[in-house]
């Protein structure tokens, strides 16, 4: 297992340029937890800290596709530079100015969440190119799900650190500065300033012109609804039982079970269609949902909840190259940014619907709409199977661009030209 990992991050910039984008994602992954951290020692209300978090996640989901079929058009150096840039501009606005004036400290975090750049629609656009082959492709792809999860765990401990040493704007401050630095390591890099779009054609949909990228988008906006239920869920569950820590716990379980899956399931070669396999992943995504709605004691419940998560890494995985594979020619980093926005939305509806659950039925309601978003997930992709089916169809892209669809398919499976 750990050999084919080595033997990726072996290939020519691939280490550098999967660390400079997770470095350069710092800013996104834990952009909720510091903005609360600082408005809550600037004497602002959790609910004002709340609002402040919507729009920034709002703003993040309105410039990715945006910005992503920016860089489509006009590459990668002229696009996520300037954005990391003026992102970081707008968090360090809201550091130092903090609240003495409303209408600024909202336009601030709006221009930091619109201003995110697309890095992982830029990464995996790299991927075909810097690494070649089928199978390192792939397992590129997981190795990229699992390093999120590593991200999204390691950065709030972060901020939390740099708070307990200095003050939560500097948190603020400090983070961004990192995520410029990491954004500048990957467009400076060989592939980035080199790689180009596929001739797309012109049609103000973009990427979504494509039927089975709408499919895909439809199944992991329920997905990101599951995972964001879960975090309210959790809260309500450590509460009933009297321990803040239970919280950690679960949510420690949950990311550890989707390091083990992705590790797993990037280690080995996988044949036939992935729309297939991906339906059967995420129906064992949703089954593993569906015995949380159980709640019993803490031990069993953890061992659940990581359970649970050992699917969500694999279903990330699999639907990057179903992306790839459904993106119409030169529109590769726009979808990758539309799923990034979808799985978002779909997760802040999450929390959004698991709150009035807790309230009208109990903890158990809450865990219900991570199963019920698991369940919607796979039969969107039961319905749309034959939408699925049929790759997108263009021109042959030479292998190694951005859209060579035979450089971005799992072993086994020849993709393009299916009848």
């Amino acid at each position: 297992m750990a050999a084919g990992y080595l033997d990726i991050l072996r290939a020519r910039h691939a280490a550098r340029l999967l660390t400079g984008t997770l470095v350069g994602r710092l800013p996104n992954g834990t952009a909720p937890i510091a903005i609360v951290l600082f408005t809550r020692a600037e004497g602002g209300s959790y609910a004002l800290a709340g609002a402040l978090a919507a729009v920034y996640g709002l703003g993040t989901a309105v410039g990715q596709p945006l910005l992503g079929r920016a860089v489509d058009l006009y590459g990668q150096p002229r696009v996520q530079l300037p954005a990391a840039v003026l992102s970081a501009i707008g968090m360090a606005l809201l550091a130092l100015v903090g609240f003495g004036s409303l209408p600024l400290a909202y336009g601030a975090v709006a221009l930091a969440g619109v201003a995110t750049p697309p890095l992982e629609g830029g990464l995996r656009a790299l991927w075909p190119s810097v690494l070649g082959s089928e199978d390192r492709v792939h397992r590129a792809y997981a190795m990229d799900a699992v390093a999120q999860e590593v991200m999204f765990t390691v950065g709030p401990l972060l901020v939390t650190l740099l708070v307990s040493l200095w003050s939560p704007a500097a948190a603020l401050l400090v983070i961004n500065a990192i995520g410029v630095l990491g954004a500048l390591s990957v467009v400076l890099s060989e592939p980035s300033r080199t790689w180009r779009s596929a001739p797309r054609e012109a049609h103000w949909l973009g990427a979504l012109r494509s039927p089975g990228l709408l499919a895909l988008l439809g199944s992991f906006f329920f997905v990101g609804l599951a995972l964001g239920s879960i975090t309210v869920a959790g809260v309500a569950y450590a509460d009933d039982r009297g321990q803040e820590s239970v919280y950690g716990w679960l949510m420690a379980a949950l990311g550890l079970g989707a390091l083990i899956g992705g590790a797993v399931y990037g280690a080995r070669q996988w044949s036939g269609p992935p729309e297939r396999r991906l339906r059967v992943i995420v129906a064992l995504l949703a089954l593993g949902y569906l015995p949380l709605t159980l709640t019993p004691g803490v031990v069993a419940m953890t061992v659940l909840a990581g359970v649970a998560g050992v699917f969500l890494a694999p279903a990330i995985a699999c639907s990057f190259i179903v992306v790839d594979r459904h993106a119409p020619r030169g529109t590769v980093t726009e979808a990758f940014s539309w799923l990034v926005t979808t799985f978002g939305v779909g997760a802040a509806a999450g929390t959004a619907v698991a709150g009035p659950a807790v309230e009208l039925g109990g903890t158990a309601w809450s865990f219900a709409v991570a199963g019920a978003g698991g369940v919607a997930a796979l039969l969107v992709l039961l319905a749309t199977g034959r939408v699925l089916a049929a790759p997108g169809r263009g021109a042959v892209a030479v292998r190694g661009s951005e859209n060579d669809r035979n450089g971005a398919v799992e072993p086994g499976f020849s993709s393009g030209h299916q009848a």
